[in-house]
């Protein structure tokens, strides 16, 4: 192993930032990035050589690689991270703009939303897999956020709390409890995890999401993610009294400028509910 991918395998070891996936997926992009410098004739570098001239090398060749926009954005934000780490934050630009990555605009072409139903539960035979996807049905969870979910920890009142290590980006935040189907669904859990999460006590992360991936996939259910988009659309409804465009839904064109202003607000609620900081990011769920 070279001596820059084993100190940024280490900076990653020691710096164990967001969710299990979330570490997965940095330490397999900067060890990525490491031979490409390598590759690029950056010798003997170090995880404190890190300079301007490198993510502008690095930005060059994913360019002439025809590399998406969304994985120059996720790569951008693994040299960010990094740069963070050795404490030189300023030598890389915080908007992509400056490296001539334009922002993506995204829109749903079509409603990937997927509701659970009693058959599709009842081919579920793990309690704990069955209550990870109900989690993620009434709450928008991700898969990893239902599995680690620790009900003694999440819940706080009239909210669950998602604490940042079960997150995409370490990022921590809160989703209400509006319903009673919601409380009944939480009382469950509570009663099964017994004072843990729903990763059963003989187990490891990383088994119970294998045991979940199996236990979907023997279930016909193709798409989980499809759950947090059914969760999206319904909260539309809720806060607007409208349907979502993805949904068949007004489109935003046709609304009245009071409209718009509901239609905007209950797109940041939802966007901060699902864990993400741009409110542009809704129109993947909601479609515009």
């Amino acid at each position: 192993m070279k001596d820059l991918n084993y100190q940024l395998m280490k900076l990653c070891r020691d710096n164990r930032d967001g969710s299990y996936s979330t570490q997965a997926n940095r330490s397999r992009i900067l060890d990525l990035m490491a031979n490409q410098l390598a590759d690029l004739r950056f010798r003997r570098m170090q995880t404190t050589s890190l300079k301007p001239k490198h993510i502008d090398a690095l930005v060059t060749l994913w360019k002439e690689q025809n590399i998406s926009t969304g994985t120059m954005k996720n790569r951008l934000a693994a040299l960010r991270w990094w740069a963070k780490k050795i404490n030189k934050s300023g030598i890389i630009a915080k908007d992509n703009c400056a490296y001539g990555i334009a922002k993506r605009t995204i829109v749903a072409e079509e409603s990937k939303a997927q509701n659970l139903n009693a058959k599709t539960l009842s081919n579920i035979s793990n309690p704990y897999v069955r209550l990870s996807l109900q989690l993620q049905a009434a709450f928008g969870l991700r898969r990893e956020e239902a599995i680690k979910f620790r009900p003694g920890y999440a819940i706080k009142g009239d909210h669950i709390e998602l604490k940042a290590s079960w997150t995409k980006g370490g990022r921590a935040r809160t989703v209400p409890i509006t319903n009673e189907r919601q409380w009944a669904l939480l009382a469950e859990v509570r009663k099964l995890a017994r004072g843990g999460s729903l990763i059963p006590p003989e187990l490891k992360y990383v088994e119970q999401m294998n045991r979940y991936d199996y236990q979907v996939r023997k279930a016909g259910l193709k798409n989980p993610h499809g759950l947090r988009h059914a969760y999206a659309q319904r909260r539309y409804l809720e806060l607007t009294g409208c349907k979502a465009p993805a949904a068949g839904g007004p489109a935003a064109k046709s609304l009245t400028s009071d409209q718009r202003a509901l239609d905007k607000g209950a797109r940041e609620t939802i966007s901060q509910e699902l864990g993400h900081c741009r409110e542009q990011i809704s129109a993947v769920y909601l479609g515009r």
